[in-house]
């Protein structure tokens, strides 16, 4: 294998291995430096560059000679030093975005972040105005240098005379990697509080970090940190009360100096979405965090969630734990579900994309998720009223009750609030009448449920209502639908409408009575065409 070492003349070219680079001209393609020297049949040096967007043309052989090994086949290239930059400085780049000819793209990412972390674009109109306001760089409360080939921190006292009340910065997408340069930055920047570094491939070494204290917000998204780098710099970070560390890969939560993390003593928001945590005894880990607020876990691997036995820790976990986030994880059993509920202060929780929450996997539905979940007030994003929760109670313990004969230790085990809830509610056991069948007994029957088309050859036909027996089958409802809206040669799929939630339920058990599919007294329920 050639090695970068092999170069005849390494002091023409100043590139150096692991050195972060973008292509000349586009701020983002942006890759790695794996190889600096010469290429067989090809004059002059060459750099080997494996690109972040797999943007490339080889895995790091040309010609049946390996230079150096990328992570896929198509994602590294070699390019002539003068077709790519090793970036400029955070004040060089500053002034490329406010003191340059801008195109109407980079002016719509002119931004600052708002006190909820949201973009607000600045408006510049006039020549006259933007010079007065970009002439004042001592003003700007914050900036946006996002792909911009920002690589090093420059000069910390001219940044502080530059930028001396810049409060919010966003770096995303630039070539930043020493976490020195990050303290330098800060260092420089004494009124700083929000920091975005995501898509900035940072280094291992997190030491001597110093002057981050101020930040209250820091965003790590797909930065390539660990949870021990964290650690480390959970000193630094005595202020933060928001971060993010979206896309890192992250499988374990790894403290320093105990079995779980300490510090982080304002910390009220933790985002780890999107990383490859499948053990909730890793999430347990941060259950001491006494200010945390905010857990987002969507897109991992969770299975399974527990809450730990009393002999198993001497603390309550997660005692001011509001707002969870667990969609887009694997979890299978409701029992995890059921679980929750032992956490004291969860108000908030999404759980959408699981298993044991998609109907169309398997899963239950909103109405029955709103019954399991006791103290929950907003779910999946969707608020719950004080009326839906009710419905979906008594349609929670009504469903339970019409399914075949259970023993009372069984109905415990599987469905925990069942008893709870029907006392609560005041639903009693139903009784077998020894009378004969009349109208009173069916009528005692019937729910009365609407009926609305929703096909694209039939949504001009009006909804109706109807009352039909709770035991009528889902294929019976169908052949019924045709004749309600007076259908021919049509094939109607049956949709369950649920309150709050922008998903339907798919009614495909035509053996199945309405009240097995969870259909109750005032449902609504979609009428499609199949297709």
């Amino acid at each position: 294998m050639r090695t970068s070492s092999d170069s005849e003349n390494p002091k023409q070219c100043d590139f150096k291995i692991g050195q972060r680079v973008h292509w000349a001209g586009d701020y983002r393609r942006i890759g790695t430096v794996k190889y600096v020297g010469q290429v067989e049949g090809y004059s002059g040096i060459w750099i080997g560059v494996e690109w972040d967007n797999c943007d490339g043309k080889h895995d790091g052989s040309v010609n049946g000679v390996r230079y150096f090994n990328a992570q896929f086949p198509k994602s590294a290239s070699f390019a002539r030093p003068h077709n790519l930059s090793t970036g400029v400085s955070l004040l060089q780049a500053l002034n490329i975005r406010y003191r340059t000819s801008s195109t109407k793209e980079e002016l719509d990412e002119m931004y600052v972040l708002s006190a909820s972390h949201k973009r607000v674009n600045v408006q510049l109109v006039g020549t006259d105005k933007i010079e007065d306001i970009l002439g004042r760089f001592e003003e700007l409360p914050g900036a946006s240098l996002s792909y911009l080939g920002v690589s090093s921190s420059g000069d910390p006292n001219e940044i502080s005379k530059t930028l001396p009340n810049l409060k919010e910065l966003d770096l995303t997408g630039n070539l930043l990697s020493e976490w020195q340069d990050i303290d330098a930055i800060c260092s420089g920047l004494p009124a700083l509080t929000a920091l975005n570094l995501t898509n900035n491939r940072m280094s291992n070494d997190v030491a001597r970090i110093s002057h981050l204290r101020n930040l209250r917000l820091l965003v790590l998204n797909n930065v390539s940190i660990i949870w021990s780098r964290v650690e480390v710099l959970k000193d630094s970070l005595q202020a933060i009360q928001e971060l993010h560390l979206m896309g890192n890969k992250i499988r374990e939560i790894t403290p320093t100096s105990s079995k779980i993390v300490q510090g982080f003593c304002s910390l009220r928001v933790l985002n780890l979405e999107d990383n490859y945590i499948a053990d909730w005894g890793e999430i347990l880990k941060l259950s001491q965090l006494k200010c945390l607020e905010q857990l987002h876990l969507n897109k991992n691997n969770i299975e399974r969630i527990w809450y730990p036995a009393t002999d198993e820790v001497s603390y309550k976990p997660f005692q001011n734990l509001r707002c969870l986030l667990i969609g887009g994880n694997k979890i299978e059993d409701l029992a995890s579900i059921d679980a929750l509920n032992s956490y004291p202060a969860l108000a908030d929780i999404r759980c959408s994309e699981n298993p044991a929450t998609d109907p169309n996997r398997g899963g239950i539905g909103r109405f029955a998720l709103i019954a399991r979940l006791a103290k929950v007030k907003i779910l999946n994003g969707s608020e719950i009223t004080p009326r839906e929760r009710k419905e979906s109670e008594i349609r929670y313990v009504r469903q339970v009750m019409s399914k075949p004969h259970q023993n009372l230790e069984e109905i415990k085990k599987l469905h925990p609030r069942f008893s709870e809830l029907k006392a609560f509610h005041g639903i009693e056991d139903e009784r077998p009448s020894n009378g004969p069948a009349g109208p009173q007994k069916m009528a005692s029957g019937l729910i009365t449920v609407t009926l609305k088309c929703i096909g694209p050859s039939i949504c001009e036909k009006a909804p109706i209502t109807k009352k039909l027996p709770a035991t009528t089958t889902v294929g019976k409802l169908k052949t019924l639908c045709l004749s309600f809206f007076k259908l021919k040669f049509f094939k109607p799929r049956l949709y369950l409408q649920e309150e709050g939630s922008p998903l339907h339920m798919l009614l495909d058990d035509d053996m199945a009575s309405l009240n097995d599919a969870g259909v109750c007294n005032q449902s609504t329920i979609l009428v499609d065409e199949e297709y």
